[in-house]
């Protein structure tokens, strides 16, 4: 492979297991799975997980650790999640920098914290724990969000460098959440990324967002936009070969419009003439 060359993935969704179970050949790289989808199943998903990481690297990519609750992590999902993980050898585990639930109740979203000094000790002391009890790195995801706290001591771009400085995490970088960010608060995009140190950046996600009333939403629901595309392009130039992924949640188009998604990607790794 060309060392300015990433592989590329696309997410893995029940839509297109007839598809992928049809035996046609395809040249996306490997599959993001979203973890909780599997940790409860010994039917129909798991099963095709399986088949699918004969063939494929897989990555699991999970919703549900609550990194950044002052909670402990539920050592019921630690252990359901390094059971899949046994079970599947995933080349990346990966969750979010957000919190979820607290005192054993659950928003079912990826939610906010302040850039502090305390959240960024909760989060380490979390991570280590995972990590430990995993036995692996794991790599955290920046989110989206759309109310800024007024308790921030720091910038989002200094937290994740000190968590992953602390605890030797790996950064996932969602180029569509930095993009919705800086258009929702009014910030560049560019900025962020001049403050993100590369070395932690182990995989990538793109996305296409939505837009209602003047508001951008990480909605995982259209192409990714020209914006995007530009962010990744200045990113594979200062580093190559980060694993790449192609995520579309809401109105999922055909595997093949995904493949021609990933395809983008491949040729953005051939023309990476963006610059900071």
């Amino acid at each position: 492979m060309d060392q300015k060359k990433s592989m590329i993935g696309v997410g893995l969704r029940p839509t297109h297991y007839p598809e992928l179970e049809s035996g046609r050949t395809t040249k996306v790289d490997w599959f993001e799975a979203v973890s909780e989808n599997y940790m409860n199943s010994e039917g129909r998903p798991l099963k095709m997980l399986l088949q699918i990481r004969k063939s494929y690297p897989i990555a699991l990519h999970g919703v549900g650790l609550s990194i950044a609750s002052h909670d402990d992590v539920s050592q019921i999902y630690l252990k359901k999640l390094k059971s899949l993980i046994e079970r599947v050898e995933p080349m990346i585990v990966s969750d979010h920098f957000c919190w979820s639930s607290i005192g054993g109740h659950y928003s079912h979203d990826l939610l906010p914290f302040p850039f502090n000094q305390e959240t960024l000790n909760t989060i380490c002391r979390n991570v280590e724990r995972t990590q430990e009890f995993l036995g692996r790195q794991i790599c955290l995801e920046n989110i989206s969000y759309y109310l800024k706290s007024k308790l921030d001591e720091m910038s989002e771009p200094e937290l994740i460098n000190e968590v992953c400085r602390k605890t030797g995490c790996g950064l996932l970088l969602d180029l569509n959440n930095i993009d919705v960010n800086a258009q929702n608060h009014g910030f560049e995009a560019i900025d962020f990324i001049k403050k993100i140190d590369l070395q932690n950046i182990k995989q990538i996600h793109l996305a296409g967002p939505s837009q209602e009333d003047g508001f951008m939403f990480d909605t995982h629901s259209t192409p990714v936009p020209d914006s995007v595309w530009n962010l990744y392009r200045i990113i594979i130039e200062l580093k190559a070969n980060i694993p790449t992924l192609i995520e579309w949640d809401e109105n999922i188009p055909s595997f093949g419009v995904l493949e021609a998604e990933a395809e983008k990607a491949r040729q953005c790794s051939n023309q990476p003439e963006a610059r900071l």
